[in-house]
């Protein structure tokens, strides 16, 4: 029985794992992918917002050759970190259920193995579920909702769908790396006021001559294998098209909070209910940690902000246990 088990091994998983080292606590992270799995699932020549000393955890420094750290970089520092704290990880385990256990604690069931814990520190980040279009042809393998880099989409007629820093990213790439005709499909009326503000020019400006195209206040309808089909203020529209990137944003994993029973608050952004004090929710042992914690608000909390629910939860869960003579 482990003081707590913690799902998702991404810098907040890993922080959580080294907080409870540092405490004496017994723990497990299973992660379903690779090592920060999200992360490693980043455009590859992503930069990140944040300085390399704000990414830092478990007290080990990451030195940076930029201002901003690269995808490449903060690969490489999260996998010293692992091997400088030796973290208990598990990686390609993903957890099909977790049961209440009627002595206490929780049964974490994965694809290869049950594992037993008394907390669960659900750290699961918001990047594997996307959000989806919802039309026919979305399942074709033209179709994608995560983008890598631009050389397969050379001389190919591509559409992105969004107007925030990845479309535009997605969009401003390969439009450059060479693809044969770019056309954007944004639902909103203008190009979102969120994207970084040295890009926001740029994609304005390649829209305004016509580089890309840019339909406003549309909608996909239909994909077929050769063509997209779209609504717009001016009518139904038929292009050619080759791939389309959905670049429409990431939710949280509220299958598996709704399996736990994890109150749901009746906002906007469908924040799951926990204690800011110690981070654990209405469900007794259960715990949240990182981009979760601000449900489809997923701008709310990074790595900088939410490294300090780690110590929150392991105090918590600390407080709880009983007094033992040696710590007497």
């Amino acid at each position: 029985m482990y003081d707590l088990i913690i799902i998702g091994g991404g810098p907040i998983g890993m922080t959580c794992g080294i907080e409870a080292t540092k405490n004496g606590l017994s723990y497990l992270i299973i992660e379903k992918g690779c090592l920060v799995n999200s992360l490693y699932n980043y455009p590859l020549n992503m930069t990140f917002f944040s300085t390399s000393e704000r990414l830092e955890i478990g007290d080990v420094p990451f030195i940076s050759h930029n201002t901003k750290p690269t995808r490449f970089e903060a690969l490489e520092y999260y996998r010293r970190v692992a091997l400088n704290w030796n973290l208990n990880i598990l990686l390609y385990q993903e957890v099909n259920r977790i049961i209440p256990n009627k002595g206490g604690g929780y049964s974490v069931e994965t694809s290869e193995d049950t594992y037993l814990g008394q907390n669960v520190v659900i750290a699961t980040g918001f990047y594997d579920y996307p959000y989806l279009l919802n039309v026919p042809g979305e399942n074709l393998p033209k179709v994608f909702h995560y983008y890598k880099e631009p050389h397969p989409f050379f001389g190919m007629e591509i559409a992105v769908v969004g107007s925030a820093n990845s479309a535009v990213d997605v969009a401003l790439e390969t439009y450059r790396k060479g693809a044969k005709k770019v056309t954007m499909i944004i639902r909103e009326s203008e190009i979102g006021q969120n994207v970084k503000y040295w890009v926001r020019p740029d994609i304005i400006n390649r829209i305004e001559s016509q580089e890309i195209m840019a339909y406003f206040n549309s909608n996909v309808l239909e994909i077929t294998p050769s063509h997209l089909i779209f609504e717009t203020p001016d009518g139904i529209r038929e292009i050619p098209n080759d791939f389309l990137l959905a670049m429409t944003g990431y939710k949280p994993n509220y299958q598996l909070l709704d399996s736990l029973a994890v109150k749901i608050n009746e906002d906007q952004y469908r924040t799951p209910s926990y204690n800011p004090q110690t981070m654990e929710s209405n469900t007794p042992g259960i715990y949240l940690a990182g981009v979760v914690c601000g449900g489809l608000k997923t701008n709310k909390w990074f790595i900088e902000n939410s490294r300090v629910h780690a110590k929150l939860i392991v105090d918590a869960i600390k407080s709880k246990m009983p007094v033992t003579l040696t710590q007497r």
